[in-house]
């Protein structure tokens, strides 16, 4: 009865964290607009790094979060929490607020990870509505930066950080599933 009732409580353990990732954005990238528009791009370009960063930051077990390569080097954890915290400031953007940086050193891998995920849908969903994206500035304090610095600035900086992730992962010898397709945006079955 014993072993009944653990491979029930393992089998529910299991079904309720299948549940809460499929929850999560970014398992498939969204389907493109029919239109180009700025808002539209500007959103694809968010919607390509919630997936990079979903399936590079997925199932990471502790030797994986643990590692850098170097001692001078972050850690993949310490990576995700520098993207999470890029995240925020793309939000924060297409929130036209300014920046206030939140302490990401109190949140648990998981947290951290279905954190930035939201974070990207919400922003990508705002671009995606907006017909002037001139608008959402990144404010830091008394300065604000166009919309061009939130580009070549957190979006490409946090897309650069989902690569080391997936460089981390293959050193761990966790590498990321081999049926996602980077082009596509998709997953094979």
């Amino acid at each position: 009865m014993k072993i009944i009732t653990l491979l029930i409580l393992f089998i529910s353990t299991v079904a309720l964290s299948q549940e809460s990732e499929q929850k999560l954005p970014y398992y498939e990238l969204p389907e493109a607009s029919q239109e180009f528009t700025a808002g539209t791009v500007a959103a694809r370009q968010v919607d390509a790094l919630g997936f990079r960063f979903y399936w590079s930051s997925k199932d990471l077990k502790t030797s994986d979060l643990e590692y850098k390569p170097t001692n001078e080097s972050r850690t993949a954890l310490n990576t995700i929490a520098h993207i999470f915290d890029l995240s925020c400031v793309i939000l924060d953007a297409t929130l036209q607020k300014p920046h206030s940086k939140i302490a990401s050193d109190t949140l648990s891998y998981t947290d951290l990870r279905t954190k930035t995920l939201n974070n990207l849908k919400q922003a990508s969903d705002i671009l995606k509505n907006s017909g002037d994206i001139s608008q959402f500035k990144i404010i830091f304090g008394t300065q604000e930066h166009e919309f061009w610095n939130a580009i070549n600035g957190p979006i490409a900086d946090a897309i650069w950080h989902c690569g080391q992730l997936s460089t981390f992962r293959r050193v761990t010898g966790n590498p990321i599933n081999a049926k996602v397709n980077h082009f596509t945006g998709t997953v094979k079955i």
